[in-house]
């Protein structure tokens, strides 16, 4: 490669992922791209197909590349052709159902999150980070007690949302939160799991305590912790009001192991959710995100019987069903990180302007998961899918809300009255 065409390609990959992949592939698609003279497009896109490929330990870029016999004569019709030929293959392989490893052990946590003190502006509430007015939305307010999350859940999408590795406890939250200005006349549901995880830090820093007194001052809050922990030993120590709301996020053994690292185990999430039932607390489960996997309906159908066995519909608010749904910064952000998993493995169509599973696929999750529960949990508990177009409703649930604010206000109606609120 000349000078001139060597400075030309570091312009062209300075703003792409080029720089995360193995020197071998580096100089691989430096010597392809003095042949057929990549676009900035080009090489932005094979490096995301390289990296792809490497993070779900597939083939190597070079394996899959076609010879110059497939290509044809160099210049614009043989790039063309060479793009067209490599994505095929790359489509066909992100298409293949995806097969984990079944490994005993646990992986390294990817997370190496510090945690910090600071003092941060006016505490409000806000919507959920990621409701959009184009998917069936409950209209969440959210409460960012902590920001950014410790574990190192490969899908996360707060990961787009913070820089850095730190976690970030206001000082004044307490103060701030006691300060809050709540309609005494309105019926609120407020999460605190938007911005990090509710409970993986304890009552660190005061934070639990400062939302039980906030609960306990405004009976008309719905609270809610979600989490992906067992860390409930703080709530178990105190008197729970009555509208504290735990609930926690499942997947299979199969997709904690690999894809939620850090996090606990499916086995203590659970021992950690019947604690806080047999203290008289309600609590909930989100299977959000379900993954679509050649082992998926064997191992979420097992998961599902675990759930009815050991609780009563009674102790239980809710049930969501959501899957993989994703922004470009996530999918970057993903990809920069250089964690092994599947997680982008999968057939992607655009899904209200992000990127998710086709319809067929999550029809086939939803229904499935609804229709192993057993009838007295369908009858008892309320269940709602998690930030996914209306038209699935009427095919999973054999019903839709007629508008957000309908579906808000049955969702709240429900809770509060699993929790004996009224």
């Amino acid at each position: 490669m000349t000078t001139t065409n060597a400075s030309r390609f570091d312009a062209l990959s300075e703003k792409t992922l080029f720089s995360r992949l193995p020197a071998p592939q580096q100089d691989f698609l430096r010597e392809q791209a003095a042949r057929y003279r990549f676009s900035h497009q080009n090489l932005r896109q094979l490096s995301e197909i390289a990296l792809d490929l490497a993070l779900w330990q597939g083939p190597d870029i070079r394996d899959i590349w076609p010879t110059p016999e497939q290509i044809g004569a160099d210049g614009k019709a043989a790039r063309q052709k060479l793009m067209r030929l490599v994505t095929e293959k790359w489509d066909a392989l992100r298409r293949a159902p995806n097969h984990y490893p079944e490994t005993g052990g646990r992986p390294r946590v990817s997370a190496a999150a510090i945690p910090v003190e600071t003092v941060k502006g006016k505490l409000g509430l806000g919507y959920c980070p990621v409701a959009s007015p184009k998917t069936r939305c409950c209209n969440l307010l959210t409460l960012d007690a902590v920001d950014n999350c410790g574990y190192g859940c490969s899908y996360c999408s707060i990961q787009s949302f913070y820089d850095g590795k730190q976690i970030s406890f206001d000082r004044d939250f307490a103060r701030k939160l006691a300060a809050l200005e709540i309609d005494p006349d309105r019926l609120y549901h407020i999460g605190t799991g938007q911005s990090s995880d509710s409970l993986m830090w304890g009552n660190s820093h005061g934070v639990l305590d400062a939302l039980l007194d906030f609960a306990r001052k405004h009976p008309n809050v719905i609270l809610e912790f979600k989490t992906k922990s067992a860390n409930v030993k703080h709530l178990l120590e105190s008197k729970l009001p009555p509208n504290i709301l735990c609930t926690w996020s499942l997947n299979t053994p199969t997709i904690i192991t690999n894809e939620e690292h850090g996090t606990a185990p499916l086995e203590k999430r659970l021992a950690a959710a019947r604690a806080i039932a047999d203290k008289g607390g309600i609590v909930g489960f989100h299977f959000h995100p379900m993954v679509h996997y050649d082992r998926w309906q064997q191992d979420y159908g097992e998961v599902i019987d675990t759930l009815a066995r050991q609780f009563d519909p009674a102790e239980v608010a809710l049930v969501s069903l959501g899957t993989l749904t994703f922004i470009k910064p996530v999918m970057r952000e993903i990809r920069e990180r250089g964690v092994e998993t599947q997680i982008l493995k999968m057939p992607m169509v655009n899904a209200a302007g992000k990127h998710s599973y086709p319809d067929d696929i999550k029809l086939a999750l939803f229904k499935y998961a609804y229709e192993r529960f057993p009838l007295a949990w369908r009858d008892q508990v309320f269940f709602y899918l998690c930030m996914e177009d209306p038209r699935f409703w009427e095919p999973v649930f054999g019903f839709d809300w007629e508008s957000n604010d309908a579906f808000e206000q049955a969702m709240k109606t429900s809770y509060a009255r699993k929790l004996g609120l009224f």
